[in-house]
This record gives C-alpha cells, structure tokens and sequence, in this order.
C-alpha cells in the first residue's frame, strides 16, 4: 500500500489520545527476547521523559505492540518516527543484527471523548491473554497501565522509570 495514501487524511492533535499499533518486519517475533522488549520499554518512557508522550499502557507482544498513549508534543508521525527509529537502533544493536526491524505503516485510532481509555487500556494489557501468553491480568512482564490491576500496575511510576 502507497504510504502516502496511508497518509491522507491523517492528522493529529495535541492532548488526544490515541491507540497505536506497530508490527515488526515480516512479523519476526524479536520480543520473545526479553532484553529487546525491555528496549522497547526504555523508548516509551525516554519519549514521556522528554515530554512529547504520556503513556496510559502499553503492551510489548512477540512481534507487535499496542500503546495507549496521549500526544504531548509534535505530530503522530514524528512520535512514531522516533519511536521506531530509536527502539530500531537499539533492539538491532542488542541482537546482534541489521536491517529493517519495523514495518513501514502503523495503526493508530483517535479516542473519543465517550470513549474509556480505562476500557481501552484494559483491552491492551489483557492482549497476552487472549493470545495465551499470560493467565490473568498483571502477570506479562511486558506490559504497563497507569491504573492499578491487582497490585501489579502503579499509576505513578513505570517499570523502570526513574522518580
């Protein structure tokens, strides 16, 4: 598909939030590596940090990820941009390889104002579940929400994050 056209019609605002999905090249399952999904977690937070983001939740899948996320600065494609650019350089640097990690395009749906980000950053970290990757909610290494789920999500600090 023409990345161009992809791009028709998509524009982005400060303050919205947004889900956003981003799948590896050839869906290669690079994040049954620990270590690369921790790199991936390191660029979500290194974007809050530096204020262009503030994640809701997130989850790192083998071959995918799901980010609930409001936009803080910049344009969704900027945001993306160097989200997978950054966490490109790192996870191929940290395994050893080259070459394209990310597919071109990305996902990304506005939410509404009579939407739930509650209920859509539930959908996000129960994603291990439906794909049999995690029992129960709270339980998949690689995945955050800033609302408590049973003691496992702190709505203050990330995993990781520095206070």
């Amino acid at each position: 598909m023409n990345r161009a056209r992809l791009r028709l019609g998509r524009h982005s605002r400060i303050g919205q939030s947004y889900i956003l999905t981003t799948v590896t090249q050839g869906r290669r399952h690079y994040f049954d590596d620990a270590t690369a999904a921790q790199v991936v977690m390191e660029v979500i937070r290194g974007l809050d940090a530096d204020g262009l983001t503030h994640s809701l939740a997130y989850v790192v899948m083998p071959d995918h990820v799901h980010w609930l996320v409001e936009l803080r600065a910049f344009s969704l494609d900027y945001v993306m941009q160097r989200f997978k650019s950054s966490s490109a350089l790192r996870a191929n640097r940290m395994l050893g390889r080259s070459g394209r990690f990310w597919q071109s395009s990305y996902h990304d749906h506005a939410i509404r104002s009579d939407e739930s980000l509650f209920r859509h950053a539930m959908y996000i970290v129960a994603n291990p579940i439906r794909a049999n990757l995690a029992s129960c909610l709270g339980e998949y290494p690689h995945a955050w929400c800033r609302w408590e789920i049973d003691g496992r999500f702190n709505a203050e600090e990330q995993p990781g994050s520095e206070r």
